[in-house]
């Protein structure tokens, strides 16, 4: 099945998923840091999504709040 999630507070505009049996099968990030989106969405296919959400959960960026890794948990 296909997600689609526009985050906020970040550089990046819009993650699509397509995930079976809680697995990410792939992973497109649109905006953000090209280089370290790219390396974060070929990381975590095949990963199990509870494992993302553990890994990724709380990750921030400089000053913010947020980060694209704890958007994608």
């Amino acid at each position: 099945m296909t997600y689609e999630y526009v985050p906020s507070g970040v550089c990046s505009r819009k993650y699509t998923f397509e995930i079976e049996d809680n697995i990410v099968k792939s992973c497109k990030i649109e905006g953000g840091c090209p280089g370290n989106l790219l390396g974060i969405s070929r990381i975590i296919v095949g990963m199990p999504i509870d494992d993302i959400v553990e890994d990724f959960k709380g990750v921030k960026c400089g000053n913010k709040a947020t980060s694209c890794p704890d958007q994608i948990a």
